[in-house]
This record gives structure tokens, C-alpha cells and sequence, in this order.
């Protein structure tokens, strides 16, 4: 994910704040334009005035997302809610509903200009006091209330410097959270090619070396010793058909965990396929838990391989595999009713390889990558239990 400019981050925050500012200015003027329909008998212009709302404000709110750059360019809306002011004013008589509509013009510059739309505070504090010189002229309005009618214009104020100030904030905190996002993903991306890296150099990249050394030999041998070059050509016709296979397996075995679905219908998903293919017997019985990306991965790839020397080495009818959670980690348990095997001291990898048990080697290997062990318990004729035990809470 690339890091999305700052302006960039300043304008979805604008689009996003002068969208509420409108819908917050509407809900308020609507409450008190229906409070005047019911009070006063010009019941024609507070009808006028709930109309006007309600299409000035579902046209802004539909316009912001379609041209979001009359945020960027903002004065053709600025111009358009300056109109639709005067023609509060003139609905309302100067009632609540223009003041709480000025209110909502200042925030909606705040949003739009931030502390460049002073001169534009100014102006509609400018009107709003000449409104409220109008409005205690014509003794339309209480003495006891001709206080909190002169704070309406300079609080109006108040409300665009705190969009300003919201706005700043929630640019300074999406950008932080931009930057978390795009340095976790950096990460993970990082891991990925990490451990793409020693997939390829663990499987593939150690037979395309074991053929490059009987290529270079070839040449030479091919007239002084003919039947060697025949040998070193097998070997190398073998190791194409092994490389071939191993980047097969490496490749389906990326694709049988998908992050987006649940392990346990993963797990299903790998002992369904290898039933099908194998005709054995095998089920996966998983607790609802939902390890880290590389735990889930590792642990299916451990579950595959351990399928395989099933199939290879076990001559068993029944693969169970089960999936706990056991303290601060997970422990997954495959068992087989197979043959079984003498498992050396302390299952020593290098005895392990030595007796022919690579798989084993690279269960263990793979369980050590993400912080866990792997113990194996067989005996002849008694079957085999491997058990991984992985820390992930």
C-alpha cells in the first residue's frame, strides 16, 4: 500500500467533516422549522423553509462524494450555502433556524478553507449582528433575550474555528494511522519474501544445484567416460522432474491456505483432498481459534507434509488431526493408526535424516519458524502421534 499524500489525507478529512457538518446543520434546522410550522401561523413560509432544507442539504450530501473537489476548490459551494443563507434568512424571519444555519455555514468554510475563511467569519458575523440589530429594533425579541441573540453571530465563529481544530486533528491522526497501516503491510510483505525465499531455498533451490553440478561435470565425460555422462544426464533429467515437482507442491500448498476463511474449514479443505487422492480416512476436529497469518500457514504445511508420510511410509486407514488451545498457544495433534516406527533419543533431527525421516526434519524446521517445537510418539505397529505446540495469544 503506498503511503497516501498529505493532502490527500486533508481532503478525504474535509469531504468527511463538511458531510457531517450538513447533516448535523439539517437536523437542527429541520427540528426548528417543524417546531415553528406548529407554532406560528406563516405556516406557507416554514413549509417553504423544510423544503429548502431538505433539498439543499441531500444535494450537498450527494455532491460531496461525486465531485470531491469542491473541497479542494470550494468556492462555488462556499457561494451556493452563502444564497441558501439569505434565503434561510428571509424564510425564517431571523428566527433559530438562521442562526443555526450561519452556524453551520462558518463550520462548513472551517471545513472547507480552514483559518483562511476569517474574512468570510467576518462577514457573516457582520450579518448576523445587523440581523440581530433588526430583530431588537423591532422589539420582536424579549430584553431578557438580547444577550443570547447577540452571542449567536460571534458563536457561529466559534463553531468554524472548532471544525479548523477537529479537522487538524483528525488529519493528524489519519495520517498516523496511514503510516501504521503502510508499515505493518511493508512488514508483512517483507516476512512474505522471507519465507518465499526459504521455501525455494529449502526445496527447489537445492535440486537446481545438485543439477548444476552434474552439468558441469557432463561435458567433460562425455567422451572419456560415457557411461558416467549417461549418469550425470539421468541425474539431471531426474532433478528437472523433481524441481518441476517440488515448485508444484510449494505452489499448492500457498494456495490451500486462504486467509480470508476460517483454519478449520482450511484443515477440512487439506484432509478432504488428500482423502480423495489417497483414499485414507482423515478428519480435522479444530476449536475455533484464528492464528496469525504465518502460524496458520506453517501449521497447514505441517499438517500436509505429515499427510504424506502417511501415505508414504505409515500404511495406516485413519488420519485424525485435531486443533486445541491449550494456555497462551495452540497445540495441533496429527495421528495414525499406521505401522508406526522407533523413534530415536529425544527424536534427534540428525538421527531422524540419517533413518530416512526428512519429512519429520522439516515438520520440526517448520514449527521452529514461528516460535514453536515438534515432538513425535510412534512405535512399531502402534501408529504415530506428531504434536505441534506453537505459541500465538
Amino acid at each position: 500500500m503506498d503511503e497516501l499524500p498529505q493532502h490527500r489525507v486533508q481532503q478525504i478529512v474535509a469531504l468527511a467533516l463538511s458531510r457531517a457538518v450538513l447533516l448535523t446543520r439539517a437536523t437542527v434546522c429541520l427540528t426548528s422549522a417543524v417546531v415553528s410550522l406548529l407554532v406560528q401561523t406563516d405556516g406557507v413560509r416554514s413549509a417553504a423553509l423544510i423544503v429548502v432544507l431538505l433539498l439543499s442539504t441531500a444535494a450537498g450530501v450527494a455532491a460531496l462524494p461525486r465531485w470531491p473537489t469542491l473541497v479542494r476548490s470550494p468556492v462555488p459551494l462556499l457561494t451556493a450555502d452563502a444564497g441558501l443563507l439569505l434565503v434561510v434568512l428571509g424564510l425564517s424571519s431571523g428566527g433559530m433556524t438562521y442562526f443555526v444555519y450561519a452556524a453551520g455555514a462558518a463550520a462548513l468554510a472551517g471545513a472547507a478553507l480552514g483559518f483562511a475563511a476569517i474574512p468570510l467569519w467576518a462577514a457573516q458575523t457582520g450579518q448576523g449582528l445587523v440581523v440581530c440589530a433588526v430583530l431588537l429594533d423591532s422589539q420582536e425579541v424579549p430584553s431578557a433575550l438580547a444577550g443570547f441573540l447577540l452571542a449567536a453571530p460571534p458563536a457561529a465563529v466559534l463553531a468554524g474555528i472548532g471544525t479548523v481544530l477537529a479537522q487538524r486533528m483528525l488529519t493528524r491522526q489519519m495520517s498516523r494511522t496511514v503510516e501504521l497501516i503502510t508499515d505493518a503491510q511493508r512488514s508483512a510483505a517483507a516476512a512474505e519474501r522471507a519465507r518465499l525465499a526459504r521455501e525455494l531455498h529449502d526445496s527447489v533451490a537445492k535440486t537446481l544445484r545438485a543439477m548444476s553440478l552434474a552439468a558441469v561435470a557432463l561435458p567433460g565425460s562425455l567422451r572419456r567416460q560415457p557411461a558416467l555422462a549417461e549418469q550425470l544426464a539421468d541425474v539431471i533429467s531426474q532433478g528437472a522432474t523433481a524441481a518441476s515437482a517440488e515448485a508444484r507442491q510449494l505452489i499448492d500448498g500457498m494456495r490451500l491456505d486462504a486467509p480470508e476463511e476460517d483454519f478449520a474449514t482450511t484443515l477440512q479443505r487439506v484432509c478432504a483432498l488428500w482423502s480423495a487422492e489417497t483414499g485414507i480416512s482423515a478428519t480435522a476436529t479444530v476449536a475455533p481459534v484464528d492464528p496469525p497469518v504465518a502460524v496458520r500457514y506453517e501449521l497447514s504445511r505441517i499438517a500436509g507434509e505429515a499427510l504424506v508420510n502417511v501415505q508414504r511410509h505409515a500404511a495406516a486407514t485413519r488420519v485424525g488431526i485435531t486443533v486445541s488451545e491449550r494456555g497462551r498457544g495452540l497445540v495441533m495433534t496429527v495421528r495414525d493408526n499406521g505401522r508406526g516406527f522407533e523413534v530415536p533419543f529425544d527424536a534427534d533431527l540428525a538421527a531422524l535424516q540419517h533413518r530416512g525421516h526428512a519429512g519429520i526434519v522439516g515438520m520440526m524446521e517448520r514449527a521452529r519458524t514461528i516460535g514453536g517445537s515438534l515432538t513425535v510418539e510412534s512405535e512399531p505397529g502402534l501408529g504415530t502421534m506428531i504434536r505441534v505446540r506453537v505459541p500465538v495469544l
